[in-house]
């Protein structure tokens, strides 16, 4: 009888027309890209390329300002993630068990920041490290990246931590375990696996991040993404940006694959709600 219902259930046509525009809109950029990265001669009108090749990954991996990239951004995304790690775990623990005055307006004002237009707030905060000496810098670059963590690492380990079994600590307290055993033993490992996600996420958007690195950072600081950009922007064969692109994909996806396995979409929505 289940079969024979799942049989007539009828198609949902207007379904179907947006999933494919949103897969055109998606997909499609993202699959010209790919073939650029992997072609050699594409001259127009051809609508295929006219000859693959590897030959633009070689030169672009033997330029030496690639290499600088990738390990500065490397280095910037695990400073700024743990970083951001010690500064925002014991705020998220603090948010999620603990009443005190003011706690929903502080909450809410480590988000404020991704409540305006991102560019005019970076121009605010370079005029004032103008005046500090941090514009071409590595920590100027590290600051204003760290910023960008707080929705990461505030509101989804607020929902990891709302989501441990209150009944499982309890009970390791009625047989006399103390605060700290209780935390290390029943609260993070239940929460872990959650915070590990969110640290990913953290990581890999500051891996990404551009319009800060480039504002801040220039012209000392050169990262992957901004790498590309002028990639883009100064050289004459599109191929140079589309193996950077190619090459910056890859984290992304294991990332993004990992952290989908690991926490439900629902753990943004119940950032503040346990």
């Amino acid at each position: 009888m289940t079969s024979l219902a799942s049989a007539r259930r009828p198609i949902d046509a207007m379904g179907l027309v947006f999933a494919l525009i949103l897969t055109i809109v998606v997909v499609l950029p993202l699959l010209v890209v790919a073939i650029w990265a992997f072609t050699d001669v594409w001259r127009y009108p051809n609508l295929l390329p006219q000859e693959f090749g590897l030959r633009f990954w070689g030169q672009t991996l033997n330029r030496s300002d690639v290499w600088s990239a990738l390990k500065l951004s490397l280095l910037l995304s695990t400073v700024v993630t743990l970083a951001s790690a010690v500064i925002c775990l014991p705020a998220a623990y603090a948010f999620a068990r603990m009443r005190f005055p003011g706690r929903d307006l502080l909450f809410f004002s480590f988000l404020a920041g991704h409540a305006f237009p991102k560019f005019g707030l970076l121009v605010a905060i370079a005029a004032i490290f103008l005046q500090l000496d941090l514009i071409g810098t590595f920590w100027g670059v590290a600051l204003i990246q760290l910023v960008n963590t707080l929705m990461f690492m505030i509101w989804i380990p607020v929902a990891a931590f709302q989501a441990v079994d209150r009944r499982m600590e309890e009970a390791a307290r009625d047989v006399g375990a103390g605060p700290l055993r209780v935390f290390w033993s029943i609260t993070l490992p239940q929460a872990a696996p959650t915070i590990a996600a969110a640290i990913l996420l953290t990581f890999v958007g500051t891996f990404y991040e551009t319009e800060g690195a480039w504002l801040i950072g220039a012209p000392g600081i050169r990262t992957m993404p901004v790498l590309m950009i002028s990639f883009i922007n100064n050289q004459m064969v599109i191929q140079f940006g589309a193996v950077l692109s190619v090459m910056l994909w890859v984290p992304s996806f294991i990332a993004l694959m990992f952290a989908r396995r690991i926490i439900g979409g629902q753990s943004f929505a119940r950032g503040f709600g346990g």
